[in-house]
This record gives C-alpha cells, sequence and structure tokens, in this order.
C-alpha cells in the first residue's frame, strides 16, 4: 500500500500553516509570498499546495516542470511568460477561474493582484522535479524536486533556494 500524506485537511487560509518567503536580494522583483503544503504523494510524484500573494508580492522567477492544475481561490494571479520568439505574454487569472498546464510550462514571474491572491497548486512530477528556478536574469537555473520540497517542509526551512 502506497502512503499518501495529508498535511492538511482543509485548504481554508485562516487554519493552514504559512510559511513566509522574502529574497530582499532580488532586484527585480518583489519577492514575498507565502505557502503551505497541503499534501503529497513521493511515489505517484503528486504535491498539493496554497501559495498566497500580498498587494503585488512575487514568487520566484520559475517554470513548472510538472503538470500543473491551478485554482484560483481568492483574488487574482497575474503571470508574465517568456514566449519562446523572447517576446512576453501576461496571463490573469480571477477568483474561481482554473488552468490546467502541461509538464515543462513556459518560464514566468507570478503575483497576485492589487488585493493579492491564493492559489491552489495540485502538480504531478512523473520524473520528481517540480519546478526550474532562474536568477535575476532568467540564467543559472536549477530544479526542485518533491523529495526537496518535502524533505525541507518536514524541517521547517524554505523551499525552492539553492542550499534546499
Amino acid at each position: 500500500m502506497r502512503i499518501m500524506t495529508i498535511v492538511s485537511k482543509s485548504f481554508d487560509p485562516d487554519i493552514v500553516n504559512w510559511r513566509k518567503v522574502v529574497d530582499l536580494e532580488n532586484k527585480t522583483l518583489k519577492v514575498d509570498f507565502e505557502y503551505s503544503l497541503l499534501g503529497y504523494d513521493l511515489v505517484a510524484g503528486r504535491l498539493d499546495l496554497l501559495l498566497r500573494y500580498g498587494k503585488l508580492g512575487h514568487c520566484r522567477r520559475h517554470r513548472h516542470v510538472a503538470s500543473t492544475l491551478t485554482i484560483i481561490l481568492e483574488g487574482e494571479q497575474h503571470l508574465t511568460e517568456w514566449q519562446l520568439d523572447g517576446s512576453k505574454k501576461t496571463v490573469i487569472r480571477k477568483k474561481g477561474d482554473y488552468a490546467l498546464a502541461s509538464p515543462d510550462a513556459l518560464p514566468h514571474d507570478e503575483r497576485g493582484g492589487e488585493a493579492g491572491g491564493t492559489v491552489l497548486l495540485s502538480m504531478t512530477a512523473s520524473d520528481g522535479i517540480l519546478f526550474e528556478y532562474f536568477d535575476e536574469n532568467m540564467e543559472n537555473g536549477w530544479n526542485l524536486s518533491i523529495d526537496q520540497f518535502v524533505n525541507s517542509w518536514n524541517k521547517g526551512a524554505i523551499y525552492g533556494s539553492k542550499e534546499t
């Protein structure tokens, strides 16, 4: 029997355990968001989490390597995607919107709207890799696996740093 771990039986933002991420070294984006791990299945490569953005707070510049389901629970999610031809595309999702991205999504910046936003992400990483992160120049990428994410959560650390 496979072990599927539920960390939180609720996705209520007032109940879940939030961890805050702030990166003052990033001069291009105001990296300031919170996340909460809801559950995971290491064997299947599945991980569910909440992201919460304050007013104009961004997450780190990244791309989803895992297939990702997104539901906007509160506020808005704003994306700026780097297209293959070098241009940028803006996507704005509002409360109640649903999106499904295939593995190997385009690199993007992600943030909340004027009133912030709360997003549910459900990811399936067939090869175990959830994200690829980039520096401010879209260079020097590094990957984050589901194992690294879960281990950082269990240690009380913040996921996605180069040291995780």
